[in-house]
């Protein structure tokens, strides 16, 4: 297993300012599906990297497994990388009531909502970081009551021998197909999992090809709720109420969007997210996945043009 490298990498996007290039992003993608036969690659897709977030549906599905009643807005906060607004923080502190918890229990480390207004919000009422604003604490949530169905300790749920994580481990190497793993420690504290991005997608893939019944009740979820897996204007909320696909956001680079056994992944070598979105789509929209009206319209709402003064004079384009 070795790292992603620059010369494992394409160019993804490109973005100019009165006709000259002035930056450039690189890094690798798949077009993959549920067998994990590739569609379309570009750079090193066996190269290890890090899922950070996009490996959510994953716990997500193992927390189902483990017993924990989910449904609805509760189940798509366990796969959630939410912005911290008001609405999402009251619906992790329901699913911490319903079992008698409080923030306090989260294993989570406190931290700024995600979203820029609403860390904004917090500032104004003078409230710091907290347990319950932090991007993953809905996935921390969920943890938590798949541990109070089973009666294991909530105190080192985060723990790689848990019972939990134990199980978490086994649902990713089901769904990627692979046991060749680098273990790892998340930002949100729980255990992470280094993978090729080719095991990645087609884990991704086969969470939406409607085979395992925990990972339909999630898709569906995800579907009646995107609002809850990031937040309302969001990129990847944005997507899903557009194409029915389930999008997923990585730090430093990553994403996945992927619906009917069919998934893209991808993963920025410097850590952007600026052009993913719309590779990701114009990719899908290529071979199919999505429509490519649906596609160009989210793809001139989700791109900022480059702005010179009050004149628009470049724009970020697709490389690949």
């Amino acid at each position: 297993m070795s790292p992603l490298t620059v010369e494992g990498c394409v160019e993804l996007t490109a973005l100019d300012r009165n006709g000259l290039i002035e930056s450039r992003h690189i890094g690798v993608f798949v077009v993959i599906d549920r067998d994990g036969s590739v569609i379309e690659s570009g750079g090193d897709i066996d190269a290890t990297i890090f899922p950070r977030s996009t490996i959510k549906p994953f716990q997500a599905i193992a927390a189902l497994r483990a017993g924990a009643e989910l449904a609805g807005v509760e189940l798509v906060l366990a796969s959630a990388s939410h912005c911290g607004s008001q609405r999402h923080t009251d619906a992790v502190a329901a699913v911490l009531a319903g079992d008698n918890l409080g923030a306090d229990d989260l294993g989570c480390p406190p931290d700024w909502p995600l979203g820029y207004n609403e860390k904004a919000e917090r500032i104004a009422l003078n409230q710091g970081p907290q347990r319950i604003t932090m991007n993953c604490s809905g996935k921390h949530a969920a943890f938590l009551r798949a541990c109070v169905a089973n009666g294991w300790d909530t105190a080192t749920y985060l723990e790689p021998n848990h019972p939990l994580q134990t199980l978490i481990r086994a649902v990713v190497e089901e769904f990627t197909g692979t046991t060749e793993l680098w273990p790892a420690v998340d930002g949100c504290g729980a255990p992470l999992f280094g993978m090729s991005l080719r095991a990645l997608g087609t884990g991704i893939a086969r969470v939406t090809d409607g085979h395992d019944p925990d990972a339909g009740r999630l898709v569906d979820a995800i579907r009646g709720n995107a609002w809850a897996l990031d937040g309302v204007g969001r990129d990847n909320t944005r997507v899903i109420d557009a194409t029915d696909a389930i999008a997923k956001i990585g730090a430093e680079g990553v994403l996945i969007i992927a619906r009917d056994g069919i998934a893209v992944a991808i993963k920025c070598l410097d850590g952007s997210q600026r052009g993913n979105t719309v590779v990701a789509v114009t990719l899908l929209a290529r071979h199919g996945v999505i429509d490519r009206a649906v596609a160009e319209s989210l793809i001139d709402e989700l791109v900022s043009p480059v702005m010179g003064g009050s004149e628009i004079v470049g724009r970020l384009t697709v490389s690949v």
